[in-house]
This record gives C-alpha cells, sequence and structure tokens, in this order.
C-alpha cells in the first residue's frame, strides 16, 4: 500500500477497507492526517464556523445490571446509593436547563432490571406535557436493547412506542468498541455489537437521527478500531433516503481513574494527545457519509480538542448543567458558555450554538454568563 495513493482516494470519498484505514493510520504522518481530514471536512462543512450546543445531561437511574468495567457511576439492585430521578427532581433540572437558554435533555441511566417501555414512555410524555418545547435526547442502544428483551418487543416497537411518547433523538451510548471480543472483557452485560448497530438500523427507518461514538484506548487492537469504523459506515450507507442517519460522530478515550478495568490485568493501551488528533483526522477519512465529526474535549483537554478542529472535526460538544458518568472515571476538563466560545475563536472558526439536528440557533438572551461559571459539559 501506498500512503499518497491512500490519501487522495480519501479525498475522492472513497471508502477505504478496514486494513487500508489500519496502514494509513499506522505510517502516514500527522501532518499528512491532518491535512486530508481539514480538507475532507471543508468538503462536508464549508463554512468557517465550529458549532456547539446548551443541554443537560440527566440520569433516569443509576442501578444497572450490565456492570461495565470501566464504569464507576452504576449502583447495583437495593444499594443504598441507588435512585431513580422523579418527576419533581426533573421540573427543578429543566427548569434550570431553560434558565441556562438551553432546551435539550440528554437523558441515560443504567438497565434496571425492573423499568421497562412503559416506564419510560410514561416519562417522556410527562415531560413533554410539562415542558412542550422540551427536546428528548434520550437512551441509547443497550438500553433500548434493554428494554426490547424485558418486554420481549423488536427494537422497532420499543423505539415507536417511544418516539409516540416524545423521543426525538437517539444517542450513540454505549458503543465503545464493537467488536464483542472487546464487549465480552470490558461489558458484557451489555447488547452484543451486532445488536447495537442493528437498533442503529430501526432508528434509521424510523426516520430517527442518531449520533455514533466510539470509546478507545483500552484492550482493543488498532483493527477494531476501524473495524468499528467501516461498520458504523456502512449503517449508514443503508439509512432510507430521506434519514439524517447518524448525524454526528464521536470518539473519546477511555477514562479509567478508579475503575474495575484500570485494576484488572488487562492490557489496556491508554492514549496520547497526537493518538488522539490522528484518530479524529482517520475517522473523519473513513466515515466519508457522516457529516458532523466532534472533538472531545471534556475528556482530552483545550489544547488538543482545538488541534482537531484543524484534523477533521467540526463540532466542540456541549455545555451541560449535570455530567455524571464520564466525570466519575476522572474526566476533569471544564468550559463555560464564554470559554468555549473564546477555544473556537483561539483555534481561528466562528462559534456558532445549534440544535441536536445541527441546525443553527441565535444565542439566547437568557444565557446568564455568570452562572454558567458553574455549568459543566460533555460530548452528546
Amino acid at each position: 500500500m501506498i500512503i499518497e495513493n491512500l490519501l487522495q482516494r480519501a479525498l475522492q470519498l472513497e471508502h477505504l477497507s478496514i486494513e487500508e484505514g489500519v496502514f494509513l493510520f499506522e505510517n502516514a504522518s500527522t501532518a499528512e492526517l491532518m491535512y486530508v481530514g481539514n480538507k475532507l471536512r471543508f468538503y462536508h462543512v464549508p463554512e468557517n464556523k465550529v458549532t456547539w450546543i446548551i443541554d443537560r445531561n440527566s440520569n433516569t437511574t443509576n442501578v444497572c445490571i450490565a456492570n461495565c468495567k470501566f464504569c464507576n457511576f452504576f449502583r447495583p439492585p437495593g444499594h443504598k446509593e441507588s435512585y431513580i430521578t422523579t418527576i419533581d427532581e426533573y421540573r427543578g433540572k429543566i427548569d434550570e436547563l431553560f434558565e441556562y437558554g438551553g432546551d435539550q435533555l440528554l437523558l441515560q441511566g443504567g438497565h434496571h432490571p425492573d423499568l421497562g417501555l412503559q416506564f419510560y414512555a410514561d416519562l417522556f410524555s410527562g415531560l413533554k406535557e410539562i415542558y412542550p418545547n422540551l427536546k428528548l435526547h434520550a437512551l441509547g442502544p443497550p438500553e433500548i436493547a434493554h428494554i426490547a428483551k424485558i418486554e420481549k418487543k423488536s427494537h422497532t416497537e420499543v423505539l415507536q412506542t417511544l418516539m409516540n411518547a416524545g423521543l426525538d433523538s437517539l444517542p450513540g451510548a454505549g458503543a465503545e468498541i464493537l467488536n464483542d471480543r472487546v464487549r465480552r472483557r470490558i461489558s458484557r452485560g451489555k447488547c452484543s455489537g451486532a445488536e447495537w448497530l442493528d437498533v442503529m438500523r430501526a432508528s434509521h427507518q424510523l426516520n430517527l437521527t442518531t449520533s455514533a461514538t466510539m470509546m478507545f484506548g483500552h484492550i482493543e487492537t488498532n483493527y477494531e478500531r476501524f473495524e468499528h469504523l467501516v461498520w458504523l459506515r456502512e449503517v449508514q450507507a443503508e439509512k432510507p433516503a430521506h434519514a439524517k442517519g447518524f448525524i454526528a460522530f464521536i470518539a473519546w478515550p477511555f477514562m479509567d481513574e478508579d475503575t474495575i478495568l484500570s485494576k484488572l490485568q488487562l492490557k489496556r493501551r491508554g492514549y496520547t494527545g497526537d493518538e488522539y488528533i490522528r484518530m479524529v483526522a482517520m475517522s473523519r477519512i473513513m466515515l466519508p457519509n457522516i457529516q458532523n465529526i466532534q472533538a472531545s474535549w471534556l475528556t482530552v483537554g483545550k489544547q488538543v480538542a482545538q488541534a482537531c478542529l484543524h484534523a477533521g472535526a467540526n463540532d466542540f460538544g456541549s455545555i451541560m448543567i449535570e455530567e455524571n458518568v464520564v466525570s466519575a472515571a476522572g474526566a476533569a476538563f471544564r468550559f463555560t458558555a464564554k470559554g468555549i466560545q473564546q477555544a473556537i475563536v483561539e483555534a481561528g472558526f466562528i462559534p456558532q450554538l445549534r440544535t441536536q439536528q445541527y441546525e443553527y440557533r441565535e444565542l439566547p438572551e437568557n444565557i446568564r454568563q455568570q452562572d454558567l461559571d458553574k455549568v459543566k459539559m460533555i460530548v452528546d
């Protein structure tokens, strides 16, 4: 294989194979990958703008039976610290979200053994009755698969019921690495990689917009990373013409502070800032049919994320008034609304507030800058 030929093919929007992706990642220079990633970024998103969003990440429950080895957030059923968030608690959270100028709730939780489809349908419809303008970016493929198993229903039936109740879009949560060799070792209690992809196929058939993710830097091989990207690309290629499908892709490195995985005798890789930039560039190269690539500043920090804006990324993630899961594993970076916009400007771009559908929004007048110092951010 010849690096220059592969990069030229990428610039022509050709679909590179897993082996070709691995070869580029292991042999091309960072400068070469950044150059091609940036060229492709401006092909897909020609404007010199970098988008960001205001939303809140709240958790339905911390009870989970998936027992992922990288998660410090979950509690087993019956634990003294377990909870299910109440409607009154949601009221306070959503009122604050609107006060800060946001309109989207990223709502996720654990695999609770006793919470079925009716619970989530009632929750969604109840929230929409109180807040008709609220956007619900909620659950994820593992939770959909978990509910489907409890109810003995298809993914499509579960998704349609939740959409009827108010679900607006489906996050790409729980992808980790889609290869089941990896999943069996780090998240055995979650759905298989094939089922994760099947939930997304069903979502796209229903015209439900989704995002896609990858968590890397633990026990996966380079081949498994690029296999993951190719599988996402294939599912995107299958979507109906009228559907947006995967509207964005977000990769982030494994955070391992005090997690079970950090303590096991497994071969863990870790990551460097340079490696993260290369993965963002390769994501843009390998996913020519996904328009938006997001930089995960929460896990890699400001400077690395800014460099990613010159390597293929066109989005800087979301402002959160709450975030529990990634922070519990050691993510410590924070931005205010002013800070995220300054970071984008410093990188040479124009900050642009967006919705989950990547539609542009005016900056709300009711954003209280002095209070946003307390606001947390995470990728959606």
